[in-house]
């Protein structure tokens, strides 16, 4: 069994752990159970009723949150010169073509949350797939990283526009804000996420699909959500 510290032990003393709360009730009790010292994410764990090990049951893709997450992004842009400059306007921290995967395959730190790259940029971007691959920043079509916008792309990530992908477990961790948002704020960006997960559901999976839905901070415990209006 995992060691918690004082303050987890104490904020897990003070809520029903059995309880399924309302998505208002359970961000509040999240809000009021967090004391760390900074000002922690908020996410939201989805246990699906998937099989990871099946390709066509992967539930993969991207959503705006309405308030935003909270958290500054660096994002990284591969794409040909005559995009350079759009996407250096548009927020990206790092800019490049191919001279940016030979210095990122030649050993220079990959310094960014988030990588887009044009379709004809894909070739190269590949050599880098052992450096990015592992980390989670190779970019995919299927995650809206792959795109002749780049512009429009960096503005939504930089936005709030956030990646999802379940585990290897069928579940799907995904920031909903920070413990300083407004409880409103995060439970627009709850049911934001929630309908994005209902509506990506695989054909192939059967049964129930949301199996349970918990919501904690980064240090805090975590609070069970009613998944009852989300299991379709």
């Amino acid at each position: 069994m995992p060691k918690h510290g004082k303050n987890y032990n104490n904020a897990a003393s003070r809520y029903d752990a059995e309880h399924a709360y309302q998505p208002t009730e359970a961000v509040e009790l999240v809000k009021t159970l967090a004391s760390a010292k900074f000002d922690e994410t908020v996410e939201v764990a989805y246990r699906l009723g998937i099989d990871p090990r099946q390709a066509e049951q992967l539930v993969r893709g991207t959503v705006a949150l309405p308030a935003g997450t909270g958290k500054t992004i660096r994002v990284a842009v591969f794409a040909p010169a005559d995009k350079h400059a759009e996407a250096t306007e548009a927020g990206a921290d790092v800019v490049g073509g191919a001279e940016l995967v030979e210095a990122i395959a030649g050993g220079q730190e990959p310094d960014f949350d988030l990588a887009i790259a044009t379709p004809d940029m894909m070739a190269e971007v590949g050599k880098l797939g052992r450096v990015l691959g592992p980390r989670g920043l190779m970019p995919n079509p299927k995650s809206g990283t792959v795109t002749p916008d780049v512009a429009k792309a960096v503005g939504e990530f930089k936005g709030g526009r956030i990646e999802y992908r379940n585990d290897r477990y069928g579940i799907v961790h995904a920031p909903i804000g920070k413990v300083s948002f407004e409880v409103d704020q995060l439970v627009a960006n709850f049911e934001a996420l929630s309908r994005e997960i209902q509506r990506v559901r695989p054909s192939s999976a059967k049964g129930v699909f949301v199996k349970s839905i918990n919501i904690s901070s980064t240090m805090g415990p975590g609070i069970t959500v009613d998944a009852s209006e989300w299991v379709a």
